[in-house]
């Protein structure tokens, strides 16, 4: 893989800026954003008031304890338009959740919002090794997500060549990116994985393919994972985070050249680590749930967004901003069975393990009488597809799933396609606990 560290010039001022000024900056427009908040949102002039904070109150960035957080749920119980700051006809744009589990949580953008949402996904695109010129093939979806349209301003505004493909018609990905010679792809990490099939069921090798950097966001994914993609088309993976509620992917972004977690863009997004039972801020490195107050955005302030992810704060490494570890785990998706916590990215790390497994997976969850069950369904490489191979690969990942988590898993090995297959996000997980 090439060396895709910054030339000198490539960065911004703040991205190398002293924690003294960053702070500074974040206290100047945190007053702004909460007062917009207050003063524009009926939402928010209720909860604020409800708690009896006041905008006046914050006069250091300790002081943001102080104020209520925000839920999901708020989103939804204010839909559709009801958290936004601006009149309607100020804003640019909507876009919206999937619905799937509820009404959908909707935000909106000024036209300065979008500007900004832009500015942040090129800066992350050069983080991961882009540049203007590159040509850049997007293949998170478009529409409603946030994802695809994220991607492909901040592409444009960095001066790339956008490929605007979306999800789906995989054989297509691979033909598109054989003709075009994308440099960079922006895309789930789980359907990369659907593409690397396609590429070898084409007889293709995905080593000589023009792709020199894959940005991998919408999920959580793991190193050793990064370890697979990286080796499979010999490209840098890099991790980009985001999400709707707080603008969009572009919200942080591992650099190319360091890959230790993802620096938040901290001139726009403050972030704190909370214990997700107590609500407590907990110092700079210790595990807990993310927080995110948002400091320039018009239509949709946000502040103290619960994310449900976890993670921990660290200092800033090739940036002068903080990162926050690699996020391989949600409070709202993690497994409890008997009594014990589990992430699929954890039952992901025990898949790579083993040389008869290819990496796609799904967990259903079931439950008998009192007894909750877990079934791992996984499939077969192709050099591990007979029936004693898949026999003995079900019965090494069973063995690393009890040796590491301490839970007893039942493993159905596939053959080769037999998985689940992601166009988007991946659904790791089917709880079918309640069915029947």
């Amino acid at each position: 893989m090439e060396d895709l560290s910054p030339r000198p010039g490539d960065l911004e001022p703040i991205e190398t800026a002293s924690r003294d000024e960053i702070a500074a900056l974040q206290l100047d427009r945190m007053k702004w954003s909460l007062g917009h908040a207050y003063a524009n949102s009926a939402f928010y002039r209720a909860r604020f008031d409800e708690h009896g904070v006041h905008p006046d109150d914050l006069k250091t960035l300790a002081d943001l304890a102080k104020f209520p957080f925000t839920l999901k749920t708020d989103l939804r119980d204010t839909y559709p338009f009801g958290m936004f700051a601006v009149p309607r006809e100020k804003l640019a744009r909507v876009h919206a959740s999937s619905g799937t589990t509820g009404k959908p949580t909707v935000v909106g953008y000024t036209a300065r919002d979008i500007d900004t949402w832009a500015d942040l996904v090129a800066r992350s695109i050069r983080a991961s090794g882009g540049r203007a010129g590159d040509i850049v093939h997007i293949s998170y979806g478009y529409g409603l997500f946030t994802g695809g349209l994220g991607a492909h301003y901040g592409a444009e505004r960095l001066g790339c060549t956008v490929v605007p493909v979306s999800g789906g018609m995989t054989e297509r990905q691979v033909t598109l990116i054989t003709d075009f010679k994308p440099r960079v792809i922006m895309v789930t990490p789980s359907y990369m994985l659907s593409i690397l099939d396609a590429f070898q069921r084409a007889g293709l090798d995905p080593r000589e393919s023009s792709l020199a950097v894959g940005i991998f966001g919408a999920e959580p994914w793991t190193n050793a994972m990064r370890a697979e993609i990286e080796a499979a088309f010999d490209m840098h993976a890099v991790d980009i985070y985001g999400l709707s509620e707080v603008m969009g992917p572009g919200v942080a972004n591992e650099c190319v050249e360091t890959k230790d977690g993802l620096h938040l863009w901290e001139d726009h997004f403050y972030p704190e680590i909370i214990d997700p039972a107590t609500g407590e801020v907990l110092p700079d490195g210790e595990l807990g749930e993310l927080v995110f107050t948002t400091l320039t955005k018009e239509g949709l302030p946000i502040v103290r967004y619960r994310t449900r992810d976890l993670t921990r704060l660290l200092p800033g490494t090739a940036r002068s901003m903080r990162r926050i570890e690699k996020i391989t785990g949600r409070s709202d998706d993690m497994i409890i069975l008997r009594g014990v916590n589990i992430f699929p990215t954890q039952i992901e790390e025990q898949i790579l393990k083993c040389a008869g497994l290819a990496p796609h997976f799904q967990i259903e969850l079931t439950r008998s009488g009192r007894m909750d069950a877990m079934t791992v369904h996984t499939e077969a490489t192709a050099a591990a597809a007979d029936a004693g191979a898949r026999s003995a690969s079900e019965r090494e990942l069973g063995h690393h799933i009890k040796s590491t988590l301490g839970v007893t898993a039942k493993v159905v090995v596939h053959e080769p396609g037999g998985a689940p297959r992601s166009e988007g996000k991946a659904q790791r997980v089917r709880d079918n606990r309640g069915a029947g």
